[in-house]
């Protein structure tokens, strides 16, 4: 059962259709914050919310919720009068073979990590205010296959850009995102919105298509990008597939991509040429191979240094000094993907200005 609690969601409740209410009540699991698995539902309660001019900050997310999820949170807390965060595991972002099936769906423990979030502001304290928590069939009328020859129904595409980096491996990803983020876009408008660097090419193509689709909600320069958040420790990209390593393959195997990038990072920093960088990060992978022999299974799916722009591979022989006198400054993104197991885990640093690409701190 769905516990009302405040007396603004009590008030939203008593004005849904009794059938709705009754669908909500029976599907929905307890939460303290209100909870929405409509877009009809949802939208009167932005209506409501948009009739008081207040600021709405949005994240999207699939759930199994980390501190980088909840770091999101927290700085959309602080800039925006409601907060609202999306949780739906989107099947079209996934290939038919990949862990759609297994991806990790912790709802009710998301649900209590955000009712335990606040942020003080000059004027009180703030919570999340909403929750959308919508249905396969309520994001996809359409229908979905997970196989893009079988699909039918409306996608988007941000063309020329979602083939590299990522693309290379997972063809047909950003696709599925464009598509999802869109539609979420269009349902919760949010003033601003919030995403992670550790997808730094999910969020750099999102934004190029606000502005490429002339999007109101979020305006491109209101989507923001917040840095990597990181294990206190070890510096492991903060993932929701870290919950499929073991203790060991996360503690003393994962680590050594963001180690790589790392040592690519130092290399270019020096003066050092983009192919030699990208071998020196490799290198380093090598060394831990040798060093845990055949007691995980550790392969390198790429590491490569692109333009944040284009998404365009950096050519071998330029160096830092000569990018950025070509391009006016503009920072690199050094980024990685590597197989821990059965564990596929994705990195990046931006070698320059990260405030040239949005990130903010």
């Amino acid at each position: 059962m769905l516990f009302l609690r405040s007396p603004a969601t009590r008030e939203f409740i008593r004005r849904l259709p009794f059938l709705e209410f009754q669908q909500a009540m029976s599907t929905l699991p307890p939460s303290a914050i209100p909870l929405f698995d409509t877009v009809a539902s949802y939208r009167q309660w932005r209506r409501e919310a948009s009739d008081r001019n207040k600021s709405l900050g949005f994240v999207a997310t699939m759930g199994a919720l980390h501190d980088g999820h909840l770091s999101l949170v927290r700085r959309s807390l602080a800039e925006n009068d409601l907060t609202v965060v999306s949780i739906f595991v989107n099947p079209a972002q996934f290939s038919p073979n990949e862990d759609l099936a297994t991806y990790p769906r912790t709802l009710p423990r998301d649900l209590e990590l955000l009712s335990q979030l606040s942020v003080t502001v000059p004027n009180g304290t703030r919570s999340p205010s909403a929750v959308f928590v919508p249905t396969v069939s309520e994001m996809y009328p359409s229908g979905i296959s997970q196989n893009t020859e079988e699909q039918k129904g409306t996608f988007v595409e941000v063309k020329g850009y979602g083939h590299q980096m990522e693309g290379i491996t997972r063809p047909t990803f950003f696709r599925g995102v464009a598509t999802v983020v869109t539609k979420l876009f269009n349902a919760i408008e949010p003033t601003r919105t919030y995403f992670g660097q550790k997808d730094i090419q999910q969020a750099l193509l999102l934004r190029r298509m606000t502005r490429d689709l002339l999007l109101s909600h979020p305006e491109p320069s209101n989507l923001f990008i917040m840095p990597t958040a990181r294990d206190s420790t070890t510096s492991l990209a903060l993932s929701s597939r870290n919950a499929y390593l073991t203790e060991y393959e996360r503690d003393h195997v994962a680590p050594v991509l963001y180690a790589a990038l790392q040592a690519g990072q130092a290399a270019w920093e020096s003066g050092t040429s983009k192919a030699e960088c990208i071998q020196l990060a490799k290198a380093v992978i090598e060394d831990k191979k040798r060093d845990i022999g055949e007691s995980v299974d550790l392969r390198l799916d790429y590491i490569e240094m692109n333009d944040p722009d284009s998404f365009e591979v950096v050519s071998d022989a330029v160096t830092r000094n000569q990018w950025e006198g070509e391009t006016a400054g503009r920072p690199v993104i050094l980024s990685g993907a590597l197989w821990v197991g059965r564990t596929r885990l994705i990195d990046n640093v931006v070698l320059g200005a990260k405030r040239m690409l949005g990130i903010v701190e």
